[in-house]
């Protein structure tokens, strides 16, 4: 079942979100007999690594994660796993609280961990810094689904700028990336003087010695940014681009045929299993899995 799942997840995109988003929840529903609910917590796994690993496509998998949470059978469950009153925590909210696990985990101990030689953790670390940037648009992305709430962002910023005197590049890069992605949401009445505090640390970062000139460009386009009232005029460009990437390269018809094929080559047990598949194609997709049908 998990490896039927990670196909989909890896050929996941905004050009076929409907139809793949469905078989992905449809299969991770077919564990609700699973009292260790360990299928939901390589599911939750997968989407998280995918997510975080690639930052052009963290809305993308933030809006999958919406879908999943609300969609996933409240059968499944844990049996470890409750809430303060002790009762089971189910279904979309069990995959909500393994995927924020995993945003708190890194964020906490691998975006500011310390490497140190011979560690158990040595190889983590840095690939926990090396997603940083992917990590904090994906915690961007779900706060501005509602996934997330502002009390989160405003400590995860306050974390971000916690180091003045001695700044990591890396963290000031997770800094501007995620006030580039929720500043605006953040930046309201309430909540202007924290902002402004905010954009006075990030000031005197700007002057630190201890940053690259790239750093310190970056923060000068967000504080800039926030000068515009968030107005950012690369905005429209993006969608465009994305758009037409997923248009010409992973989104096409053919990517689907080879979800198709690659599940029916081994991965399916019998033609019961192999309707139940095909009844929750959408009407629009029925003609590919007839096609297929033809060649066998």
């Amino acid at each position: 079942m998990i490896e039927i799942i990670s196909v989909l997840v890896d050929k996941f995109t905004m050009h076929r979100f409907d139809f793949i988003s469905d078989l992905i929840i449809y299969w991770t529903n077919k564990s609700v007999r699973e009292k260790g609910g360990w299928t939901l917590i390589q599911v939750s796994r997968l989407v998280y690594e995918k997510a975080t690993g690639d930052g052009a496509c963290s809305t993308m998998y933030a809006r999958l994660c919406r879908k999943m949470i609300k969609q996933i059978s409240p059968d499944t469950q844990h049996d470890g796993i409750r809430n303060s009153k002790g009762k089971l925590i189910t279904g979309g909210r069990l995959f909500r609280r393994h995927l924020l696990h995993y945003c708190q985990e890194d964020f906490e101990q691998g975006l500011f961990a310390k490497e140190e030689v011979g560690s158990n953790e040595c190889y983590a670390v840095p690939k926990a810094k090396r997603q940083g940037p992917g990590l904090i648009k994906f915690i961007g992305e779900l706060f501005k689904l509602h996934m997330l709430r502002e009390r989160i962002m405003h400590e995860c910023v306050v974390k971000l700028l916690s180091n003045v005197e001695h700044p990591e590049e890396g963290v000031i890069e997770s800094l501007c990336q995620l006030l580039e992605t929720v500043g605006q949401l953040l930046d309201m009445p309430k909540a202007h003087a924290r902002m402004n505090a905010y954009f006075l640390r990030m000031k005197d970062l700007g002057n630190s010695p201890d940053i690259s000139s790239r750093i310190r460009s970056m923060l000068q386009n967000i504080i800039e940014l926030r000068d515009r009232k968030w107005d950012n005029r690369n905005a429209d460009a993006a969608p465009t681009i994305i758009a037409a990437s997923h248009e010409t390269v992973s989104c096409s018809d053919i990517a689907v045929q080879d979800i198709l094929l690659t599940l029916r080559s081994g991965l399916f047990t019998g033609c019961q299993e192999e309707r139940r598949f095909e009844g929750i194609l959408h009407p629009t997709d029925k003609h590919v899995s007839r096609r297929f049908s033809m060649r066998r």
